[in-house]
């Protein structure tokens, strides 16, 4: 095995989605970053790598107000020429016959000050050793023979893990020197936070946050062919669109039969709860059950309303919501739903900071939010 040997990757930090983000986004926002070395993103299957790259490209465009452009290359599907180009015939300025090679289409990226190109080389672990060696260039001057990318232009790579026993082959020492890696790993904070901002059902939200071992089931001892990811949970909310009951099947052929049930006991659970229109018209009462599931399931039905609808509320509204927040019987639901608001939907930090002396449970946990 010695062309196929599995790789070992066990030297590196391991790190959530956020915390990647926050470390990208330090390095990239200012100054001139094309002799950035390339970054690597270890994980596995589903852990949420792809998403991580966008997540940096959208707060980098944030930050920088630029246009940033993500090119993803999965790199499992091609050969050396499809990153070095073709020959074809041409003249030189002596008009001799010459051969000159075809810019391959992973070149063609907007050279332009105001836009920040993004080549995201995913499953390069996969790719065979005439690839990756291929791709040595890119990741080192950012150019293969007469092809130079962008200097607006940032490389990022990702594959799967050894221990994952997903098809890669030995990444060569050249090319794994030249890279800075980094191992991805399932975070429950850095998740909710990307699923309240693209709106994942807030029964997903609250289930994930009451049982967050079901966040992510991947073993690559067993053979099951569906468990929880990151990735699959998102396929889940596709399926809950139209309907839990009527998609049970499909969810359950994606995160596994047991773990659907789970899931559908907790949507049954909390099918009686107060909705958003009558929390915010101070009609809602509490439930009398204050089970943990609950609390979770309440709690992110609020901020996944406030994170959607936030900027639509009246001032009255807003005072409601808070008075409802406030009578929450335990303290750590009251805290969870201020972070998540706070941290989801920043506009509300100047209600927040304009009504803590007057609403009672505001001023009582003003320092645990901002700590």
């Amino acid at each position: 095995m010695s062309y196929m040997d599995m790789i070992s990757n066990e030297n590196y930090s391991q790190i959530s989605c956020n915390k990647f983000i926050n470390i990208m986004s330090a390095l990239y926002s200012e100054g001139d970053f094309s002799k950035q070395p390339t970054k690597m993103l270890w994980g596995q299957p589903g852990v949420g790598k792809s998403q991580a790259v966008q997540q940096f490209a959208n707060i980098l465009s944030e930050k920088t107000g630029k246009k940033t452009n993500v090119k993803t290359v999965s790199l499992l599907l091609m050969n050396p020429i499809d990153l070095r180009g073709i020959p074809a015939k041409s003249k030189n300025e002596r008009n001799e016959d010459v051969a000159k090679w075809l810019s391959p289409d992973i070149f063609k990226l907007d050279p332009s000050d105001d836009v920040i190109n993004i080549l995201f080389l995913d499953e390069i672990s996969a790719a065979p050793p005439s690839v990756q060696a291929a791709a040595y260039q890119i990741c080192l001057d950012k150019r293969i023979g007469e092809h130079v990318l962008p200097t607006n232009t940032i490389v990022i790579c990702a594959g799967n893990r050894v221990s994952d026993k997903a098809v890669a082959f030995k990444m060569p020492k050249p090319l794994s020197n030249r890279l800075t890696h980094f191992e991805i790993i399932a975070d429950l904070d850095s998740w909710r936070s990307w699923a309240y901002q693209h709106n994942i059902n807030d029964s997903i939200i609250a289930f994930i946050t009451w049982r967050p071992d079901y966040l992510n089931k991947f073993d690559p001892s067993n053979d099951d062919v569906a468990f929880p990811t990151p990735r699959s949970w998102e396929l889940v909310n596709t399926y809950m669109q139209f309907g839990f009951e009527e998609m049970f099947e499909c969810i359950a052929g994606t995160v596994g039969l047991a773990t659907a049930i789970e899931l559908k006991s907790f949507i049954d659970l909390s099918v009686t709860l107060p909705t958003f229109s009558d929390i915010i018209a101070n009609k809602a009462e509490l439930p009398a059950n204050n089970d943990p599931a609950v609390m979770y399931a309440i709690s992110s039905m609020i901020t996944s309303n406030v994170v959607q609808n936030g900027s639509t509320l009246k001032l009255k509204e807003k005072n409601n919501l808070f008075k409802y927040i406030g009578s929450f019987k335990h303290d750590e639901y009251i805290l969870l739903t201020l972070q998540d608001i706070i941290k989801n939907c920043p506009e509300f930090n100047k209600y927040l900071l304009k009504n803590k002396d007057t609403i009672k449970f505001i001023k009582q946990f003003r320092n645990d939010l901002t700590n």
